[in-house]
């Protein structure tokens, strides 16, 4: 796609933000979680809450564990640091040797603190997270090990997972995959069969894998996925919509504007790395009109809110650490590729509401959110089950 001449203010303006992002992730948040999150035997503490207050006996979650492997192989890919290759190694041997289930394939979704099972539940959205990281890893360092598990979990999404008849794939099973009564993500979640959460990241994980993995079903899989978004996901308004039955009937109004910007970037990457040049050109038509919808959670201060309830809905004014890790990579991805000068200023922007808003100066890492009112989230966890640093890195 064609684009204006980026202006030597614009590439000044560029070097600065990636300098000063680089400083926030080497001398704060990666040194966070190496100092904090390890656990003697190796394995890492499943909760950090927002008063610093680490627990011990916490379940240790898959997602976490994956996003805390991704995290650590790319930033070892970028800068070197043998450092961030321990961390990322340690992760590689929990899913490996603990959450990877060796009788029925898949990872389990939590562990206990001594490595055992705890809940078994097959959740793809875990699993595909699990994938990001390992072909992250091969990427990193060509670790034949992390391939050969990412290869064998890509194979069970698409054998138990894949829905053949209408297109992508369904949300949770049993351990044994067999249908489970409650699919939910998180509890905040509507209980049904798809949903764009889960297709999101299986999309980040295949185009991941592909960079590592040229396989001819994992190609027509991530072509697949991006027409999923484009028939099903995208609305014409250019919001997300989040959930969806088996038929693909839409089963909720809800608009959540982190997930729109984030989804604005990772399907111009997959379309990117899947190198068709049709669909790269359809995608380029539909990033911009996305990442303006998500544009409408600005606040005036600079921060983009979390979600809205249908037209005239309620709406959740919290401004979560994601989302705007997320906005500033997508509008970011706006400037770099389609030189909108609008993207850069809606990234800096919200990058200056991190560092005054988000970034916990005092203990390290970054507070959950900020509320609607303006003060710090510390009920919020710091570390969970679902969560880490991951979305700054990219």
């Amino acid at each position: 796609m064609a684009h204006k001449e980026k202006t030597p203010a614009e590439l000044f303006a560029a070097r600065a933000l990636a300098a000063q992002m680089k400083k926030e992730l080497t001398e704060n948040i990666l040194p966070y979680w190496i100092n904090n999150i390890c656990r003697p035997d190796n394995g890492f503490y499943g909760r950090l809450d927002g008063r610093e207050n680490l627990g011990t006996d916490a379940p240790v979650g898959n997602i976490m564990t994956a996003r805390i492997l991704w995290t650590f192989a790319s930033a070892y890919r970028i800068l070197g640091n043998k450092e961030y290759l321990e961390m990322a190694l340690k992760a590689r041997d929990l899913l490996i040797g603990k959450f990877y289930d060796a009788e029925f394939g898949g990872t389990y979704w939590s562990l206990n603190p001594d490595g055992t099972p705890l809940d078994t539940k097959k959740q793809i959205y875990a699993i595909a997270f699990t994938i990001y990281g390992l072909a992250e890893l091969n990427r990193a360092t060509g670790d034949a090990k992390a391939l050969e598990y990412a290869i064998k979990l890509f194979n069970a999404i698409e054998d138990h997972s894949y829905d053949p008849v209408r297109g992508g794939y369904f949300e949770a099973f049993t351990r044994t995959w067999d249908p489970i009564e409650d699919m939910r993500l998180s509890d905040k979640d509507a209980n049904e069969s798809k949903t764009m959460n889960t297709h999101l990241h299986v999309l980040e994980a295949y185009t991941c894998l592909y960079r590592v993995w040229g396989n001819s079903l994992l190609k027509e899989r991530l072509k697949g996925l991006i027409e999923v978004f484009e028939d099903h996901i995208v609305g014409n308004d250019g919001h997300l919509r989040l959930f969806f039955n088996d038929e693909w009937e839409c089963r909720s109004e809800t608009t959540s504007y982190g997930h729109d910007i984030e989804a604005s970037w990772l399907l111009h990457e997959a379309a990117l790395v899947l190198g068709d040049a049709d669909i790269l050109a359809r995608i380029e038509k539909i990033v911009p009109r996305i990442a303006s919808a998500a544009g409408e959670g600005f606040t005036p201060e600079g921060g983009m809110i979390y979600e809205k309830e249908g037209a005239d809905g309620p709406v959740d004014g919290d401004r979560h650490w994601w989302v705007q890790a997320e906005s500033v990579v997508g509008h970011f991805n706006l400037w770099d590729h389609f030189g909108s000068s609008a993207g850069m200023e809606n990234a800096l922007m919200n990058w200056e509401f991190i560092k005054a808003q988000i970034i916990d100066h005092e203990n390290g890492e970054w507070f959950w959110s900020v509320r609607a009112d303006g003060s710090i989230n510390r009920e919020d966890d710091k570390a969970v089950l679902t969560t880490t640093a991951e979305c700054v890195w990219k």
